[in-house]
């Protein structure tokens, strides 16, 4: 009797690096080293691109409807001038936002960047990186001796974007030599071999935005996978950078424990023991407004997201609108479910806070 043989296992295709489909540019940026090498790297590609004096009038893009145009937005990159050098806090995170890009080619459902950045979300990245860090380094100095903080991936996923940058590498390097000045920054991408062999001084802290499997395949499209990013944190740990992974939006869904637990022993088993001796964890529960849900049932009408207020706890938000958490017992069992397999997969981590 013949037996059927196994057809070979399927090759997972990597998630590709962030390409866009057309590109603006300020006149402004061309007169920047970094604008031009962005500009030659649009031209070797045979990317379209166009001029305009500013993001704001940028019209026309193509697609019959809002949500169309949305997602060409996604895939349009803007390069220009950052003309305002007043950096905004960045609380719990760190003490102030370090502004290279704006925007995100991510496509998570529940993202508070659907809301903040308008309905035109185009990805924008700043040239003149400079100009930026001699602002950081004033900041820097006007604190000391306190030790001050700096978060670039406040309004954008700047790991996306440093194939065609390079500014985050400036970032680390620039930092490096800070003794008061310190980098953060979060990913949902594997696109680190850049960031590698860098003389960081352990000035940086690399954290990856990580989730059950489940989560990241429903609910953050255009981003890389689980198994990518958890590989990806291994090879920062293994390059000597501090490292941090932030859980958000955690989510309750039928069997979120076990979706959790495999998180976690991932984790373990790809990290070397001494990054663990210097771990940060910063625990997020799903949350959002009434103007975040209107928005994304818009642009993402078949989304899977539970988003039903009769469900949660109503909370104040700071930006003035109502937020809708989970009730304090669902929040209690998150937390502590997650705390206890954090410590025992990782004994000496730290977890920064739980929101």
């Amino acid at each position: 009797m013949s037996t059927l043989t196994p057809a070979p296992p399927r090759p997972v295709r990597e998630t590709p690096v962030f390409q866009p489909e057309l590109v603006y540019f300020e006149p402004a940026s061309l007169d920047y080293p970094k604008g031009r090498r962005i500009m030659e790297y649009v031209k070797d590609k045979g990317l379209p691109y166009r001029m305009t004096t500013s993001h704001n009038r940028i019209t026309g893009l193509p697609g019959e409807s809002e949500t169309e145009q949305y997602k060409i937005a996604k895939r349009t990159l803007v390069v220009g001038v950052r003309k305002t050098l007043k950096f905004d806090q960045s609380k719990p995170s760190a003490e102030y936002a370090l502004p290279l890009a704006t925007g995100c080619m991510g496509h998570c459902h529940y993202c508070y960047l659907q809301t903040t950045l308008g309905a035109k979300p185009y990805v924008r990245v700043y040239v003149n990186t400079e100009e930026i860090f001699r602002a950081a380094k004033a900041y820097i100095e006007e604190r000391a001796p306190e030790i001050t903080r700096f978060e670039a991936a406040c309004t954008s996923d700047p790991v996306g974007l440093e194939p065609i940058t390079g500014s985050l590498a400036e970032a680390i390097l620039f930092m490096a030599k800070e003794p008061l000045g310190r980098l953060r920054f979060v990913t949902k991408f594997h696109h680190v071999d850049s960031l590698l062999p860098l003389e960081h001084n352990g000035h940086t802290r690399i954290r990856f935005s990580v989730n059950a499997d489940y989560v990241i395949r429903q609910f953050e499209p255009a981003t890389s996978r689980f198994h990518e990013r958890i590989e990806a944190a291994g090879k920062i740990a293994r390059a000597g950078y501090p490292l941090g992974f932030i859980i958000a939006p955690i989510i309750w869904y039928d069997g979120w424990q076990e979706g959790y637990a495999e998180l976690l022993a991932r984790l373990g088993e790809a990290l070397p023991a001494e990054a663990a001796r210097d771990l940060t964890f910063e625990l997020i529960q799903h949350r959002f407004t009434k103007t975040a849900k209107a928005t994304i049932l818009k642009r993402y009408p078949k989304t899977k997201l539970e988003m039903d207020e009769e469900k949660r706890k109503k909370k104040w938000g700071r930006w003035g609108q109502n937020k809708y958490v989970y009730p304090d017992d669902q929040a209690d069992a998150l937390r502590m479910f997650l705390s206890e397999r954090i410590f025992e997969t990782f004994p000496s981590a730290r977890i920064d806070y739980f929101t």
